[in-house]
């Protein structure tokens, strides 16, 4: 598979303390790849810095081959909470990164619009976040992501404020449109089983400073069975991660 991601060697320190590790990690066409690891371990640091909001101590971040080290806006960022502004229509939230790209408004919504019926969100162009459920403002707000850059996603806890029946429902969508848009995922869990059920590959960040303590493959075929969760796969993968972090 093609690579769409490199992290290549990355060390933070704040004030001489030490966040970040030797960082290095790969994303790949299609793949979605979750940084799992307790709080406080410097997964958020990272994505600042592949998102060029961050400047790392050391080593380089590749968007298909070429060097984005420091440079913000060329990967899409997707933080915890939705972040949808109240006082914008669902349409202009999701034309908002069109119109920090210098597209004229009647444009953006234009291009904008034409992705509402792919999302599940056809109808609510004129709402406001208010008006839309969780699972609806969550993809409203991947929509926004989407549209800021359609090939990489760094997703941030994207899923953890939903409710367990959204949350499973909300899985089962974004897989499918991953697939069908042909988006890359990086994404942040503390969720073990969330991570299992939904990645390709897992890398464990453990330690102080942030290390990358194992890289997990799920073997298991996307999208998971029903009862993937009950399996003696599953379990064995949940005990291996327990045991490394």
């Amino acid at each position: 598979m093609m690579k769409k991601l490199e992290v290549k060697n990355i060390c933070k320190s704040f004030d001489g303390k030490p966040v970040l590790q030797n960082i290095s990690l790969e994303l790949s066409q299609g793949e979605l790849v979750c940084l799992l690891g307790i709080s406080g371990g410097g997964k958020t640091t990272l994505f600042n810095i592949i998102s060029g909001l961050l400047s790392p101590d050391q080593g380089s971040i590749f968007l298909d081959g070429k060097d984005i080290t420091n440079k913000p806006g060329q990967i899409s960022y997707m933080l915890q909470k939705d972040l949808l502004l109240p006082y914008r229509t669902i349409e202009d939230n999701i034309a908002l990164p069109l119109l920090l790209k210098g597209i004229k408004k009647k444009e953006a919504r234009l291009q904008a619009s034409a992705m509402f019926a792919q999302f599940g969100l056809e109808g609510t162009q004129k709402k406001y976040p208010a008006q839309l459920s969780g699972g609806m403002r969550q993809r409203a707000a991947l929509l926004r992501t989407y549209m800021f850059s359609q090939n990489v996603a760094l997703l941030d806890e994207p899923f953890s404020a939903l409710d367990t029946l959204t949350k499973s429902a909300i899985h089962k969508w974004y897989l499918a449109m991953m697939e069908k848009i042909q988006l890359s995922t990086l994404f942040i869990t503390h969720d073990i089983d969330e991570a299992i059920l939904l990645s390709d590959r897992i890398y464990l960040l453990s330690g102080s400073p942030g290390e990358i303590v194992e890289e997990i493959i799920i073997k298991e075929p996307k999208p998971r069975r029903e009862d993937f969760n009950l399996t003696p796969e599953f379990l064995a993968y949940k005990r291996q991660i327990l045991s490394l972090l």
